[in-house]
């Protein structure tokens, strides 16, 4: 560890694709953070850290040179010609996007779309490009890039189901990929296999009331978190992504130090008033995406089930080793005190960077 160098990273990168099939010809948009504008073609000409409107007109064409190598959309087996419009910019929760209108020309009305989409591969593989798209008076989702490759749209029999099996996919890899949620989960699992008498942690006898402190722990945090989330992304409350993330970072730090200073015995009460928090968090996905109301239903119903998994998942791991050592020393006075001590102070690091942006 002290022998590592500096690393920079940035939340999960998304783009967004909109398109709107009539004719023969497709017509949207992409939205790209122009932090990955950035990462894409460099366009922070004098590198002083800052993307000026001049120079991301000034790259243009590099922009649409690099867009057009890497989506590519195909009506049956020929490509469409994609052509663009002027760059415009786009204020989201979580940064500005640069904002990419686009018109893709093909041979005869498609009844069947490809989509290639394969931007910032090679620099940033957890990118994922979310597609809406409408046709024939009907609207499909998708999570585009990764593994997914090539995927094809019907739009006379549309698959129903891939909207809830991407969202759920979705939702798996949000929870196990976020790693903040993931230790607010631990600091409160942590001494669900302990019982706290006279100033000491010991060991609880029976597998019988760890199973019900875990049962308690997770249906609040998952009760709370489904409330939020449903409500941000159905756009009824919105905070302010700084607000959210810095708050999440406290709420580690609270569950954490509440493991070596024990002053909330009823750990269910810290996960259902913080899971409140961590389900805007959560939402910050499909906040963004503009679905119309059918498939933002889908989409969020198969997105929280996602979640739910994948955190029920890590839960089944854990739990039982934790329940298997929890008599020893190095559980008792090792992984509370200190363990609970480090997740403490990344999330202070966190804190300080999400509240100071």
């Amino acid at each position: 560890m002290l022998a590592a160098t500096n690393v920079c990273a940035h939340s999960a990168s998304n783009g967004f694709v909109t398109l709107t099939v009539s004719d023969a010809s497709v017509d949207g948009s992409l939205e790209l953070a122009i932090r990955d504008g950035e990462l894409a073609v460099g366009l922070d000409a004098d590198t002083d850290g800052r993307v000026t409107w001049g120079e991301l007109r000034a790259q243009q064409r590099a922009i649409e040179n690099y867009v057009r190598d890497r989506l590519i959309i195909g009506a049956g087996h020929a490509p469409c010609h994609l052509s663009f419009a002027p760059l415009q910019v786009n204020e989201r929760v979580d940064g500005s996007y640069l904002w990419l209108p686009l018109t893709a020309a093909c041979s005869a009305t498609p009844r069947q779309l490809n989509i290639d989409y394969r931007l910032l591969d090679d620099v940033d593989p957890s990118h994922r490009g979310l597609l809406v798209l409408t046709a024939v008076g009907a609207t499909q989702t998708a999570v585009l890039g990764g593994a997914a490759g090539t995927q094809s749209f019907s739009f006379i029999r549309p698959d129903p189901w891939r909207t809830l099996r991407q969202f759920l996919r979705t939702g798996v890899w949000h929870i196990w990929s976020g790693i903040d949620h993931l230790l607010f989960l631990f600091s409160l699992l942590l001494p669900a296999v302990l019982l706290r008498r006279e100033g000491r942690w010991e060991a609880v006898p029976l597998a019988r009331p760890a199973l019900l402190n875990v049962v308690k722990v997770v249906t609040a945090f998952t009760l709370a978190h489904s409330i939020t989330l449903t409500l941000a992304a159905l756009d009824v409350v919105r905070l302010p992504s700084r607000l959210t993330e810095s708050v999440i970072a406290a709420s580690i730090i609270v569950a954490a130090l509440n493991n070596v200073f024990p002053r909330i015995t009823d750990r269910w009460r810290i996960a259902f008033a913080f899971g409140l928090l961590h389900g805007f968090g959560f939402a910050s996905v499909l906040a963004e995406m503009g679905l119309p109301p059918g498939a933002r239903s889908v989409a969020l119903v198969a997105f929280n089930l996602g979640v739910e998994f994948g955190q029920l998942a890590v839960v089944v791991a854990i739990m039982p080793l934790a329940f298997a050592v929890r008599r020893t020393t190095f559980y008792c006075r090792g992984v509370m005190p200190w363990g609970s001590t480090l997740i403490a102070c990344l999330a202070l690091v966190w804190l300080f960077q999400r509240a100071l942006g």
